[in-house]
């Protein structure tokens, strides 16, 4: 351990420690000495300085890291770093998702194991996330750290200028570890301020997962959606066509614990069953006329990462059967082959049938129906997200100028109006496609209702059962929600853009029920 003067103030320690610091500790009690330094710790602050200071200093490493996930597990931050005899003042900006291709970073955190590297070969390994020296890092420790939930929740990195071996420190320093994240997390809690209890919407993940809309329906999804990130559970998506079934389980797989693996998609309603059948389960040579070598299906072509089976409706009840098994066993069986083998695949499931009308018809299987529907997620149709409508439409314009190489078009309001008011009937698909040719058709530079072939049969059927005045009411709150999240709730702002005096705009916002929430 380092001499007593060399100790950072943050760290203080008690007289009697001191005294005894002088002379060499065996190191369960120095282990002991550092879980009972972090106990004392009353700041949330304090902790992540206080952990890679008493790890350095217990396995006597120049160097010591603490890397925190956030709430959505999607981003890496350097939260505390011990380099030399000291403690960093900043932590330096976080890292993507990904990670960049720190592959060493990234097997510690998706596969939930320790690494240890006693000859660091920078040929080989990727350590850009490692300080530079002029003495080059010969050896690494990196440890994954399990909050109180039991998810992995960070890592503690420890290096050193000369080849060591770490090993012998995995289990005592992931223990402190996982103790100070713990810790951490408990008085961040306490600290946090004490909010009267509220009907308000709780606030969700700034990215929403990479997908678009703040509607109470979309954020009902993102709510779903944060509970079976780190889960290994089948996901059944539903929901009408269009309404983004494909994009919700790629949000489930990039922002999940199998994103560093593969993401392979087969519509069930694409192929005949044969064809479907030797797709997903692979075929041994001469399984049939025309199967000349050995092939892997998708199943193993997804081993470790997850398969989304769209339309899963669709499949024939034969399938259905090996599917089960997939799900209950974890084993695959090619065909022409009288051997299984295990495969690690999170299925997530898709469909815009009634797979219980269908379990009654006897076209669906009732134990797979209970198996894949462990955890269902329905997606609302867009009519049921009036509040998206102008925001969608605005990022699929942004998108199709950008892809044209023209500025980004003007909306007219008029033409913000039209949209309002329609129910599209082909959910998010059809805005998607209908502001795309609007951007073609667009010649000035600003988009019009004329550019915009609506059809209006399907938006009066959509919203047969409202009366005039309930259209308009909804014309008008989308109007004045699309206006506030412009000006990033900025109501004094808002007003003048819309030409109205504040109070107005407070009256007809409580009127409308809009809330800070909403924006």
């Amino acid at each position: 351990m380092n001499s007593p003067e060399r100790l950072p103030p943050q760290l203080p320690e008690p007289p009697q420690l001191l005294q005894r610091i002088a002379q060499p500790l065996p190191y369960a009690e120095a282990l002991l000495e550092q879980f009972g330094q972090l106990s004392r710790l009353a700041k949330a602050d304090d902790l992540p300085a206080g952990l890679v200071q008493a790890a350095a200093q217990l396995a006597g490493c120049e160097l010591s890291q603490l890397y925190l996930l956030d709430s959505t597990h999607t981003r890496l931050t350097l939260a505390g770093e011990w380099l030399e005899g000291q403690a960093r003042a900043e932590p330096r900006a976080s890292l993507p998702s990904d990670y960049d291709g720190e592959q060493l970073l990234q097997y510690c955190l998706c596969q939930n194991r320790h690494l240890s590297l006693a000859n660091l070969d920078h040929n080989l390994h990727e350590t850009s996330f490692l300080p530079a020296r002029e003495q080059a890092w010969r050896s690494l420790l990196c440890l994954p750290l399990q909050d109180e939930q039991g998810r992995v929740g960070g890592l503690l990195l420890l290096a050193s200028h000369s080849a060591r071996e770490l090993e012998g420190f995995a289990g005592s320093l992931a223990s402190l570890g996982t103790f100070a994240l713990t810790q951490h997390q408990l008085l961040q809690r306490l600290r946090a301020p004490v909010t009267p209890i509220s009907t308000a919407p709780t606030s969700l993940p700034s990215s929403g997962y990479g997908l678009i809309g703040s509607s109470a329906a979309m954020r009902a999804v993102y709510q779903l959606l944060g509970k079976v990130l780190h889960n290994p559970v089948s996901v059944l998506l539903t929901g009408e066509t269009g309404t983004g079934k494909e994009l919700v389980a790629r949000a489930i797989h990039d922002c999940g614990f199998r994103r560093s693996q593969a993401f392979i998609v087969q519509n069930c309603a694409s192929l005949p069953e044969n064809l479907l059948e030797s797709e997903l389960f692979g075929y041994r040579k001469g399984a049939f006329t025309g199967a000349e070598r050995d092939r892997k299906g998708l199943f193993d072509a997804a081993d470790g990462g997850t398969l989304f089976l769209d339309e899963i409706g669709d499949m024939p009840l034969a399938l259905q059967a090996k599917l089960l098994r997939v799900l209950q066993e974890g084993e695959v069986r090619p065909l022409g082959s009288t051997d299984t083998h295990k495969v690690d695949v999170r299925i997530v499931a898709a469909t815009h049938r009634d797979l219980r009308a269908l379990v009654e018809d006897g076209r669906f299987r009732e134990d797979l129906f209970y198996r894949l529907s462990h955890f269902p997620i329905a997606l609302p149709p867009l009519r049921e997200r009036d509040e998206d409508i102008l925001q969608l439409a605005r990022h699929f314009a942004d998108k199709a100028s950008a892809f044209l190489q023209r500025d980004p078009c003007r909306w007219a309001e008029t033409t913000l109006t039209h949209l309002a008011g329609y129910a599209f009937p082909g959910n998010v698909r059809e805005l998607k496609g209908l502001v795309e040719r609007a951007v073609l058709l667009c010649e000035g530079g600003e988009l019009l209702p004329e550019h915009f072939s609506l059809r209006q049969d399907a938006s009066q059927a959509g919203d047969g059962c409202m009366n005039l005045r309930e259209r308009l009411e909804r014309v008008e709150r989308n109007l004045l929600l699309d206006c506030l999240r412009k000006n990033r709730g900025n109501q004094s702002q808002a007003a003048r853009e819309l030409g109205l005096p504040r109070r107005t705009l407070l009256y007809r916002m409580d009127r409308l029920k809009i809330s800070p929430a909403d924006v």
